[in-house]
């Protein structure tokens, strides 16, 4: 952290911002120009500090030199992180798929997709037990019910799985029932939940937020991390802009700028990112080229049927489809599918 002056601070200024930096345990390194003094802050300042800083007397402004996410950042010659699971390894060089439906309806819907993607190359089975709907109006999910489904599931086809977790006391359950947990959208910055997160074995997988920077992004998953667990993978689902065609804006460039400032796993969700069916198989294949490590997308037996999601999910043939694009532009990156040994 660099603190620059401002113009014209005068010698006892300067010294007494010294002096703060050491109370803090921290070591001043001061540089003198013609017009302003500059100090250099050596050790490892909290983000309290800086913000507090930032006003202190005699303080223009305070430059952070490095990033805040100390544990999900990409650090000097840290290797990229795998995280192995069910079989799976997501991250390092392959490309995994997760695929289902946005929202368990029943055990026979479940089971019937189930299998349909798995055959079609999908290694892991996402599914919704908990929803968080704009509308209370809407359908909420079947709760536990639905989790029971999605382990009998997993169970049937030997896929690991994936579901959203809406809050700290839910963690468990879906833990129990789950190999993945889903931080939504909406709850990225739920930090009671994130930490809660935190304190399970299973990996975590943080989506971004719909008005998330990505520094944002990955210090949510920084508190997962913080909180003990290391197995987290982010997940760039679309953001909300000005632009009305679609139902949020997929930003591919997000995957290529978390890949270069995190060593975690990124996954591309371009159902939500688009909101709009014919709109998943291209951008899955451009977040793809841009360097994910996989891809979820939103599958169902008969959409416009579907109480969650029916526009922007693909049917059972259109899921074929994308899986036929998704091996060629895996196979061009030298990332290809990871293989699902079955039971």
């Amino acid at each position: 952290m660099v603190i620059v002056t401002k113009t014209g601070t005068t010698a006892e200024e300067v010294a007494a911002i010294e002096e703060r930096i050491r109370s803090e345990g921290l070591r001043p390194h001061r540089i003198e120009g013609a017009r302003l003094v500059i100090v250099g802050v050596v050790g490892d300042p909290s983000e309290d500090f800086r913000e507090q800083m930032q006003i202190f007397p005699g303080v223009e402004r305070v430059v952070r030199i490095s990033t805040p996410f100390k544990l999900a950042g990409a650090g000097e010659g840290r290797p990229a992180t795998r995280i192995e699971v069910g079989g799976l390894t997501i991250g390092g060089g392959s490309t995994v798929i997760m695929a289902g439906p946005c929202t368990i309806e029943s055990r026979e819907h479940l089971m019937e997709t189930a299998q349909q993607v798995k055959q079609a190359g999908a290694t892991i089975l996402r599914g919704g037990a908990y929803k968080p709907r704009t509308s209370p109006y809407s359908f909420q999910g079947l709760e536990v019910e639905g989790l029971e489904y999605l382990k009998e599931a997993s169970l049937a086809t030997g896929m690991p799985t994936i579901s959203e977790v809406m809050e700290p006391g839910l963690v468990g359950t879906v833990a129990a029932h789950a190999d993945i947990l889903q931080i939504g959208a909406r709850n990225t910055q739920n930090f009671p939940l994130l930490k809660e997160a935190g304190k399970v074995a299973n990996p975590v997988m943080v989506k971004r937020g719909p008005a998330s920077t990505i520094s944002e992004w990955l210090m949510s998953a920084e508190y997962v991390m913080a909180a003990g667990n290391p197995n987290v993978i982010l997940c760039e689902r679309g953001i909300r802009t000005f632009d009305d065609s679609t139902r949020n804006t997929q930003d591919v460039a997000a995957v290529a700028v978390a890949k270069r400032l995190s060593h975690l796993p990124v996954i591309i969700d371009p159902s939500h990112g688009t909101g709009v069916w014919h709109l998943v198989e291209p951008l899955a294949l451009a977040g793809l080229a841009a360097g994910a490590d996989g891809i979820m997308v939103e599958v169902h037996p008969s959409p416009e049927l579907a109480l969650a999601d029916g526009p922007q999910s693909l049917t059972f043939e259109n899921f074929d489809l994308l899986m036929s694009g998704v091996r060629r532009v895996a196979a061009a990156m030298d990332r290809p599918l990871s293989e699902l040994v079955s039971p």
